[in-house]
């Protein structure tokens, strides 16, 4: 337990003083992640913020942990991160295409599948099927690892928001381990989760930093360790034993896999590119209602929580009801966001010097403008005006 703490106190404190230093860095150097039209932010802000929580994450854990003969895993777990870590510094600073950050992430994931021995091999009775087969097993593996990176990644979208759900994420499967005297496990969650709590100081509205793609899919490699050994480890725990822990495991990750899986999905029906961008996220919806960075971090950080406490007290239905429940939860909440988001209208303005304009509005009890194209042919306001009229 003291090395928990510990572990947990030194990742917070060297994240904590060095997000200073990197934000005079960035400044000095120019190193910003400049606004478009994908971007919420309006400023330019320094995304270096992932360097600091690398940086706090390794130092508590080489520190704190002890190393043996059974614990093998682990040197590869380092791994892995440094190419993440390395992958997400470059993207930051100079921007890769996302072919390139696709093999950086599978050659991730192939070095914990292949030399770690990370592996997904009982399915627990999904869908009838327990014993995997070793082949089907690494691809699954792969595909897990992967795609909660990209969750993470996608999921980095509002101030505090990815650093939110990370810290429930990571503490919840941290005192499982803990719970059960699994301490590797949980000094590595503990570990991230006092990186992820300093930088969220600096992070939540209205942001000095951000967390940049070093520190998304630092935290989207990590959660994807510990929840694939939670899925191998859990049956066979003496305290709280998990029979159905595929689906307690998918429950703990469900609000960033099944969005990313759900954006991707409608991206690729529609022939885009699933990395195209848009505003389908479930961020988005609750922006678009006027919520602010802060409320919109707390809410799904919130109901990431409770996903996580009802597959833990849902447990003895068995695997396959427990996923098709939280599936059908997921598309529920999606569905009743998605039909009470605000419509967007184009309505003619007039400016205080007399001159009419267009502006977006979002139609809603409490009328709020988002944004106003200044325009100056007069044929953009003639059809701003041909709408209101129609409208």
């Amino acid at each position: 337990m003291e090395q928990i703490i510990v572990g947990w106190a030194i990742a917070f404190f060297i994240t904590f003083y060095s997000i200073p230093v990197i934000i005079e860095i960035a400044a000095e150097k120019k190193l910003y992640d400049i606004p478009d039209e994908r971007k919420i932010h309006k400023q330019p802000i320094a995304s270096l913020g992932g360097i600091g929580m690398f940086a706090g994450l390794i130092v508590a854990f080489l520190l704190t942990l002890t190393f043996t003969t059974n614990q093998f895993s682990f040197q590869y777990y380092l791994l892995a991160a440094i190419i993440i870590f390395f992958l997400g510094v470059k993207d930051d600073i100079l921007v890769i295409s996302a072919h390139k950050k696709f093999i950086g992430q599978l050659m991730a994931a192939a070095i914990l599948v292949f030399k770690g021995q990370l592996l997904i091999s009982n399915m627990q009775g999904f869908l009838g099927i327990h014993q995997l087969d070793i082949s089907v097993a690494r691809l699954l593996t792969l595909f897990t690892i992967v795609v909660t990176i990209n969750a993470f990644n996608l999921l980095d979208g509002a101030d505090g928001l990815a650093g939110t759900v990370g810290s429930v994420t990571t503490l919840a499967l941290g005192v499982y381990f803990a719970l059960n005297n699994e301490w590797p496990h949980a000094i590595l969650a503990f570990s991230l989760a006092g990186a992820i709590a300093a930088f969220l100081i600096y992070n939540f509205q209205p942001a000095r930093i951000f967390m940049g793609d070093t520190g998304s899919m630092l935290i989207g490699l990590i959660n994807a360790i510990l929840v694939i050994r939670f899925i191998d480890l859990a049956p066979n725990f003496q305290h709280f034993p998990c029979t159905a822990s595929p689906a307690v495991g998918f429950g703990i990750l469900l609000l960033p896999l099944m969005d990313t899986l759900r954006v991707f999905g409608m991206r690729i029906l529609k022939g885009k590119s699933p990395f195209s961008p848009d505003r389908n996220h479930l961020h988005h919806f609750l922006l678009d209602r006027g919520l602010s960075h802060r409320a919109v971090a707390l809410i799904m950080g919130a109901g990431s929580l409770a996903f996580t406490l009802l597959s833990f007290l849902l447990v003895h239905i068995g695997t396959t009801y427990i996923i098709a429940l939280q599936i059908a939860t997921f598309f529920v909440l999606v569905y009743m966001l998605y039909i009470t988001k605000p419509r967007m209208i184009m309505k003619v303005i007039r400016s205080e010097d007399g001159k009419e304009e267009p502006a977006l509005i979002t139609e809603s009890p409490k009328v709020k403008l988002i944004s106003i194209f200044t325009g100056r042919r007069s044929a953009n306001i003639s059809e701003a005006k041909a709408n209101v009229e129609e409208n």
